[in-house]
């Protein structure tokens, strides 16, 4: 059960919905807080054995706008009722939701400081303040490149800072990761923020999934399974939502299946409006996980800027691409990695696509 509270409540409503729910047995209230663009939004959720709790009770507390029983597992993350917005967020000055399209451009994995400074330095002259970095890399073979690990932490903080980059999407693959990157970020005097990754391989790595949930300083990037349903892979980041950060962007990567080849994995950017239409998250795509090289098809374009204009179209509005400066001596990922040159065709290709979706949308909506 749903209780969704007037935005003029004060903490004392909340307090008698916690009464209220005390008398009935099995049932526990968890607060959650969602900040929308110009107002913060409370909601009570009653877990446990609901079927008995009547909702009257609740609906007559002054300051409470509704109450929804829910019936889909996704609690936190689903939408109820009429409700029909994504949430969105704001971080370290960057709003997350559906009106601005961010690209995520950068390193796969961070291989040497001249590489990362040059990478952002491109990206910053392009207006860019978002990024990816890995330092923490898990690979299929346990002799390949792991990343550079907490070592590279403090100058790839400090280049952020340099060159105005707001937000770093940076994955973990341990919970001593995220104290890492804290006390990296805090030494350096917090030049800029991160955005914590849960990669395809970690999706149902549930105790690393708590860690990320019960920690609100930073917001979290959660890759679909690379071989689960869509089901499974919002039931585990119904995981990180429930143990209360809901500053969550889902992430579209591909699924493991031959059927997609040659490309790396099946593009599955045709989920974006499900996930839209199931969830309140903020919705992104990896167009270089799914695709995995740099082909380019008769009219010119590659695969990558192709299957990115099929997310964008769809109502996507968080692109993670990888970039690098040389990608022929890059240690992971090289050959999907695009060049810094390509980085404005992208952006135009970006932006011209997000005007057709703003402009199809206006059409089908149009009375």
């Amino acid at each position: 059960m749903v209780i969704t509270l007037e935005t003029t409540a004060s903490d004392a409503v909340v307090e008698a919905v916690f009464r209220l729910a005390a008398r009935y047995e099995g049932v526990t209230p968890k607060k959650h807080v969602f900040q929308g663009v110009g107002e913060r939004l409370v909601e009570v959720h009653l877990v446990g054995s609901t079927r008995q709790v009547p909702t009257e009770p609740f609906e007559a507390l002054d300051g409470v706008l509704s109450v929804v029983r829910v019936s889909t597992r996704y609690r936190v993350i689903g939408r109820h009722g009429t409700d029909d917005g994504t949430r969105g967020f704001d971080y370290n000055g960057v709003r997350f939701g559906r009106d601005q399209v961010h690209l995520f451009a950068g390193l796969c994995a961070v291989d040497t400081r001249p590489h990362v400074d040059e990478t952002l330095a491109v990206l910053a002259s392009h207006g860019l303040q978002t990024t990816r970095m890995g330092a923490y890399k898990p690979r299929t073979s346990p002799y390949e490149f792991q990343g550079l690990g907490s070592e590279c932490l403090p100058w790839v903080f400090e280049l952020a800072g340099k060159h105005g980059i707001r937000v770093v999407a940076m994955e973990v693959t341990d919970a001593r990761h995220i104290d890492e990157i804290k006390t990296a970020l805090e030494r350096a005097g917090r030049p800029t923020g991160v955005m914590l990754q849960i990669g395809t391989r970690n999706t149902q790595n549930f105790e690393l999934l708590k860690h990320v949930g019960r920690q609100s300083e930073f917001p979290v990037l959660f890759k679909r399974g690379m071989g689960i349903t869509i089901e499974e892979s919002l039931n585990a980041c119904e995981y990180v939502a429930s143990e209360g950060n809901p500053n969550i962007v889902f992430c579209l990567r591909g699924v493991k299946s031959n059927l997609g080849d040659p490309h790396r994995n099946l593009v599955d950017f045709a989920h974006v409006p499900v996930i839209l239409r199931q969830t309140r998250l903020v919705v992104c795509v990896d167009p270089s996980h799914s695709v995995g090289r740099k082909d380019a098809t008769p009219d010119g374009v590659p695969d990558i800027f192709h299957v990115t204009g099929q997310g964008i179209i769809a109502g996507a509005t968080m692109v993670l691409v990888d970039f690098h400066p040389y990608p022929e001596v890059a240690l992971c990922d090289g050959p999907q990695a695009l060049t810094l040159d390509q980085l404005p065709k992208l952006l135009g290709y970006v932006r011209t696509v997000r005007e057709a979706y703003e402009k199809a949308v206006t059409i089908v909506n149009a009375s």
